[in-house]
């Protein structure tokens, strides 16, 4: 952009000259020809360069043949009999497309260095420990198993688990939010993240190029490939307009002089008006301004951890008219919890750690629920003789006391009688479990997953956008899928699916919904994959979610937070418009300034403005989708 720069610079100063000298010297045409031509070649020999390009490839038809046209005959139209040169305009031509051009690539820098200031997640070095030593490497040589050292301040440079230490995590250009999260050993870690305060011994779980930062990077770098059908509609439309113009000017150019009394006379004005068409109908503004309204909206969207493929996904989230969700991991937290104790014989907190003391040894996830619910769970009580009945549950003797944990057949292989709980069976939704001491049932306590905080909100929210239609496809039972959908204000839901299933349920769906409208898919899992790819729009949690649904998506919310699907339609929605704004500007205006070179009432200078203006101000309007 400074070369540029540069050459405009240099351009204005030599074009002060050349009029100077065309105003005292007083030199033959020629002569002032060749002057001109100094500043002219050196503004614009890139745009002859391509023009000639375009010609040898056999696709001249684009801005940069029009420009060459136009100029190349203002600057011989002096040679004309009755007409004045336009060594000046022709120059100025070139300049202010030049000038625009750079706008243009300032503004495309601009958005650029937003994604890429926000997405600044490649590291530049891994620390590696290699039997007590630690070696700085390329994070690319770094394999699964290795153990790596993350010092305050560092990015984490690949995927994997804490081994040692705590800290605070950084994750703003992940998902956007500046809150940062706190993390111990056992904790998963994303590379990209920045390591605020302890020192970190981390287990390298992926690969550099399978690693969470990578993968983003990727994302956005490919997401200019899929180009909206706004976008590819411009390309197409510049190849058929541009031979239409230039057919057109030539036909302003030579026919009406035939109805004239003096052909050579009246050439010379027909040519100025058809130069100046040309000049008027250089589709500058709509080329570049629609690509890059949707560049800047897809760097907005990042700034609120939200990764849209392409432009044509911000067409599809624009016109969504039915939103389809998976439950766990989207909806819900996806990890069991303890909702609800009722006891029997003892208080909570005692029917809560002999649950947790039963269950130390499991590694099953509600096991892993009960320990978490019962922080004190390594308080030194003694806990012997663990069994597992398959399918049932675990029996241990805690401090001398037989306790059994365990389902509903727990309790039957026991004998032992279960009261009937009013609450558990109108208030809580989930998995049952039951414990007895010594042969006596003591209580139970309730284990399920839970819903977002955000999840009512936003389903509320992608109403009040109009989405017409909210359906809920889950492989959970139909009772917990029943209380979700109540709770969320979900419209409707199917229960008990398996994949293959979501994915006929889906088309059905499909199948239903208007033509000229849209269906998104939001899930997390693998087996949310088909579903992802099915969909107009497959929308993916990129923060628990599996990589297989990351891959499969075709949006990707870095913080798994649904309340961001709302944001994303808000940003395409706003985006779709002002690249409609740019279109309908840059046509209206072409369009009355054609009319009125035609019969030529438009000067160049205003022929300059409709071509090279227009663009600067659709490049700045564009530039309004890069504000989320």
């Amino acid at each position: 952009m400074n070369k540029k720069l540069l050459r405009i610079i240099l351009t204005v100063i030599l074009l002060l000259g050349a009029w100077l000298i065309e105003k005292y010297a007083k030199l033959p045409l020629w002569q002032l020809l060749l002057v001109y031509l100094i500043p002219y070649l050196l503004i614009s020999y890139d745009v002859l360069m391509e023009a000639v390009e375009g010609i040898i490839k056999r696709d001249p038809f684009d801005e940069n043949l029009l420009m060459v046209i136009a100029t190349v005959g203002a600057l011989l139209i002096g040679f004309l009999p009755n007409a004045e040169p336009e060594y000046l305009e022709a120059v100025f031509v070139m300049l202010f497309f030049q000038l625009g051009e750079l706008f243009e690539d300032y503004a495309e820098d601009k958005a650029r260095d937003s994604i890429t200031d926000l997405m600044d997640l490649r590291p530049d070095a891994a620390y590696i420990e290699n039997n007590g030593n630690i070696e700085k490497v390329n994070p690319e040589d770094v394999s699964i198993g290795d153990v790596i050292i993350v010092k305050p301040g560092e990015k984490i440079p690949l995927d994997g688990v804490i081994l040692e230490g705590t800290s605070s995590l950084n994750t703003v250009a992940l998902t956007g939010e500046s809150m940062p999260c706190d993390v111990s050993k056992g904790d998963d870690v994303i590379s990209g993240s920045v390591n605020l305060s302890g020192v970190l011994r981390v287990k390298v779980s992926k690969i550099f190029s399978e690693s969470t930062a990578s993968k983003i990077l990727s994302l956005v770098e490919n997401a200019n490939e899929n180009k909206s059908k706004s976008e590819s509609f411009i390309r197409r439309f510049a190849h058929v307009y541009t031979p239409i113009v230039v057919i057109l000017a030539l036909v302003l150019a030579f026919i009406p002089p035939f109805f004239s009394a003096s052909y050579s006379a009246d050439f010379s004005v027909w040519l100025h008006r058809a130069l100046t068409f040309l000049v008027v109908s250089c589709p500058c503004a709509l080329v570049i301004s629609v690509p890059l309204t949707f560049f800047a909206g897809i760097g907005g969207a990042s700034h609120k951890g939200i990764l849209i493929k392409g432009g044509n996904y911000m067409d599809a989230l624009s016109k969504l008219h039915t939103m389809v969700f998976d439950k766990t991991g989207t909806l819900t937290h996806g990890t069991f919890e303890v909702t609800a104790i009722h006891p029997n014989q003892i208080n909570e907190q005692e029917l809560l750690h002999l649950a947790a003391h039963v269950e130390r040894y499991s590694s099953h996830p509600i096991a892993l629920a009960l320990r978490e619910a019962y922080a004190k769970e390594a308080d030194g009580c003694s806990v012997e003789n663990v069994h597992e009945l398959a399918g049932k549950g675990i029996t241990a003797t805690i401090n001398g006391k037989q306790v059994s944990v365990g389902n509903r057949r727990m309790m039957q292989h026991l004998g032992v009688n279960i009261p009937i709980c009013n609450y558990c069976s109108t208030h809580n939704t989930g998995t049952i479990i039951h414990i007895a001491i010594e042969g006596l049932y003591a209580g139970h306590i309730v284990i399920a997953d839970k819903i977002k905080s955000e999840s009512a909100s936003s389903i509320a929210e992608l109403k009040h956008l109009g989405i017409a239609k909210t359906v809920m496809l889950t492989g959970d039972k139909e009772s917990v899928a029943a209380q979700v959908a109540q709770q969320t204000g979900i419209d409707s839901y199917h229960a008990e699916l398996l994949p293959s299933d979501k994915v006929s349920y889906f088309e059905n769906i499909i199948s239903i919904k208007p033509k000229d409208k849209t269906i998104a898919f939001v899930g997390d899992g693998i087996n949310d994959a088909p579903v992802l790819s099915r969909a107009d729009v497959g929308i993916a949690m990129g923060g628990l979610g599996s990589d297989a649904a990351i891959e499969a998506a075709d949006v990707v919310l870095m913080d798994d937070n649904p309340a961001k699907i709302a944001t994303a339609i808000k940003l395409s929605r706003r985006t779709i418009n002002i690249a409609k704004e740019n279109v309908i500007f840059a046509i209206g205006i072409k369009i009355a300034v054609l009319i009125l070179a035609t019969i030529g009432l438009a000067s160049m200078g205003l022929a300059i403005f409709a071509d090279v203006g227009v663009m600067i101000l659709a490049v700045i309007n564009a530039m309004r989708a890069l504000k989320a």
